[in-house]
This record gives C-alpha cells, structure tokens and sequence, in this order.
C-alpha cells in the first residue's frame, strides 16, 4: 500500500494547473447513457473514482478510452442494465446510471452503493423521486430492481432536503420522461448547473438552470443526440491548494480555475487574512502576515462545502485565537480531527462542531486518511508542521486529487510516494 512522506515545514511558490472537476466527471459520464452519438468529453480528470465509473458503463455495454483528458465514449452499444455490487460498493456516484438506465431501458437493477465512510447518505430521495414517475422499485439481496412498464411519467417532485446526486439523478430520469417534470428545492451547485446546461445544449427543454427549480420537458423515451463538451474545473482541488499557499504562508498561482465557484472558500480565506489577485481564468493567493481565527458553518452551495471543512480545520490550527467549524451536512465527517491532534493539533469536538485552539505547534507523526477529503487536510497539516509526516492509506487521496504529489512538488513541497 502507498503513502506519502512530507518534510516540513515548507514553503511553496509556482503555478499549479487546476483539473477537471471529479464531482462533475461522474454525472456526466451517467449522462452520456442518454446519448444516441459518440462523445468527446475534454478536461476529464484522470483519477480512480473516474477509471471506476467508466469500468462500469464498459461492464453496461459502452465503449471508452480516456487518454491525456480526453474521454472518447459511445453508449449506443449499451445491452445490460444491471450494475453489480463489485463496482458500486467503491463508490457512492455508481447510483447515478440508475435515472438514465430507468428512462432509457424501461427497467434496470443497480447495486446499492458504497464509498466514503464519512456518515449515512441515504438514496431514499432518488427512490422516491422515480416512484412519483411512475417507477415500480424494490430492493432485493442489496440491489435495487426498478421497472417503468409505460416509461417514465412527469411528474412534480418536491425533494424533502437538499440532494446534489438525487437531483442530477432525476433531471437525468425527466430528460426522457413522458411530459413534464417540475423539482423543487434542488441542488444548485456547479457541477449540478453543468449538467443542465449540457442537456438545453442538446435540445432537451430545460428551465429555471441555477436556481432551486427545475422544469424539463421530455423526450418521451428518445435518446439525445448530445453535444461534446469540457468538464468545468475542480473547486475543491482548487480550494485545497488554496488553503496550501496560506497553510505555507506562500504565494501561489492557480490556472485553469473559476473563480465564482469559490466564493464561500475565498471569503473565509479573506477574513483569516489572506488576499487575491483574479483574472478570467487564475487566481494568486498572498498569504496572511498572521492567519486570524475563523467560524465555519458547512451547507449546500452556494454556502461553505462540505468538502472544504477538513482543509480549513486543518489551517484553523496555525491562527490566532479560536476558530469554531460546524457540519451541518454529514454526521462523521470529523474523523480527521483524532489525526490533526496527533501532529499536535488543538481541537475539541462536541458533536457536529469543532472548536479549534489556534497557534499550538504542529509536529511531524504517523497518521492515517480515514477519506478523500480528510487525506489532503493531513497533507496540508505535514507540509506546515515540523519534521517528518507519514500520511497512510492515501488510495482515499488516489480516487480524487490527480497526481497530488507532483504537483506539490513543483510548487517546492518535499514530497514523496513511498510503498508499505
């Protein structure tokens, strides 16, 4: 098993190249079932979680080769319609073939799903979602047998909460549903825009793109022809290398990054201190003379993302003062916290909210990724704190950060991979 070995504390400087979004990627490759024509998708993020998706939709029928970011895909070969337990327990986003399966086929059988073990994210609301279409759903020996014998139906789908995969999952169903289909209370992040705006440019008849409803107007079982397209940035990975030029009091630059999907990330760093320079397409972080406390609540976009709490948690420990973070989104997402104190950190967890004392001396340990998000907040941790820093277990890094370490190092991190 790999890991990485970090020397620090080390300072940065450089550009780093920004990659495609992973959370984005992965509904757009299930997207791709809809699609009648070959795609070229570019700035495909070459990660594991990727190479999983992709396993699967070859295991379907489907044709691909991602090669230098570039996905070259054709469903139109597709004859299963059944994905199996081996792929989708690595990876919670293997649900999303279940809406385009459903409306293309008619019928399918996906595997209930697994992945992170950062807290309970149910599929109640996609399950439900599809019943009001018209599904007939059962769960049998853990897969989901879903039928719609007179195709999906339209329907009004007022979701109970906030779900980004539910809501990519059914705008997907509703493209080639029978009729109209209205959601209420959706997603509205990034990656959830792109891909409606991916659907009205293919011809599909969609509304209300970035705000909290949707209305689609269906193809009624027809499949689209589809436009090729370009995965947008990855804000998460930009927000972490953000959070690595101030945890290293450095200045950096990112290229190939969007700015406006980061202004829940750069704010907070504005108020810890640091301060930007912008352009169409980069963004130069300075550091903070001295990183000053800050509060955090994590919800849906465009709030503070969950995915970003780890990273902040891990650079609220160089501040002055104390800094409260609360998740509100993901009921164990502070399993990094018992690994920060190992390095020294000071931190007291008191159920969904973090009270970190900032200013204490980081020191270089043994720790271990417990998730994706939870590796780079260690990674940051190391490259901050004094001496040698083993991060174990970093496969979790692995299935979303696209090559972590090289570019760490040519922004003058001393980092390595090493074998067990």
């Amino acid at each position: 098993m790999d890991y990485l070995q970090i020397q620090g504390p080390t300072k940065l400087s450089g550009t780093v190249t920004i990659s495609g979004a992973k959370n984005a990627a992965l509904p757009l490759i299930t997207l791709t079932l809809l699609a009648h024509n070959p795609l070229k998708i570019t700035n495909m993020p070459e990660v594991v979680d990727i190479k999983t998706l992709l396993k699967l939709l070859q295991n379907l029928g489907a044709s691909c080769s991602l090669e230098n970011h570039v996905l070259q895909v054709d469903t139109s070969t597709v004859n299963h319609t059944m994905a199996n337990y081996d792929i989708v327990k690595t990876m919670r986003a293997s649900i999303l073939v279940l809406g385009p399966l459903l409306a293309r086929f008619g019928h399918c059988e996906v595997s209930l799903p697994g992945g992170c073990a950062i807290g309970q994210r149910p599929i109640d609301l996609h399950l439900k979602a599809l019943e009001q279409m018209g599904a007939e759903i059962t769960i049998h020996a853990g897969y989901v047998h879903a039928v719609a014998p007179k195709g999906l139906q339209g329907a009004h789908i007022i979701f109970d909460k906030i779900t980004v995969t539910g809501t990519a999952n059914i705008v997907m169903a509703a493209a080639l549903a029978h009729g109209k289909t209205i959601l209420t209370n959706c997603a509205r992040e990034p990656e959830v825009v792109q891909l409606c705006e991916i659907l009205r440019d293919s011809g599909i008849d969609i509304t209300g793109i970035g705000t909290s409803e949707l209305t689609i107007i269906g193809t009624g079982g027809k499949t689209i022809d589809m436009v090729d397209f370009e995965v947008i940035p990855d804000r998460i990975e930009a927000g972490t290398y953000l959070c690595a030029g101030a945890i290293t009091n450095s200045t950096i630059t990112l290229e190939n990054v969007r700015a406006d999907h980061l202004d829940a990330v750069t704010g907070k760093l504005e108020q810890m201190g640091c301060t930007f320079d912008i352009t169409e397409n980069t963004m130069t972080i300075h550091p903070a003379a001295q990183l000053k406390h800050v509060n955090i609540i994590t919800q849906e976009y465009p709030a503070f993302p969950t995915d970003m709490q780890a990273q902040f948690l891990a650079l609220a420990t160089l501040a002055s003062g104390t800094s409260i973070i609360e998740e509100r989104l993901f009921e164990n997402r502070f399993m990094h916290v018992s690994e920060l104190q190992r390095l020294g950190a000071d931190i007291m967890l008191n159920g969904h909210t973090a009270t970190v004392i900032g200013g204490t001396p980081l020191f270089g340990a043994d720790v271990m990724a417990t998730d994706l998000r939870a590796s780079s907040a260690l990674v940051l941790a190391a490259m901050a704190a004094e001496g040698t820093t083993n991060v174990h277990r970093i496969y979790h890094l692995d299935r979303g950060y696209e090559n972590l370490e090289q570019k760490l190092q040519a922004l003058g991190a001393t980092i390595v991979r090493l074998k067990e």
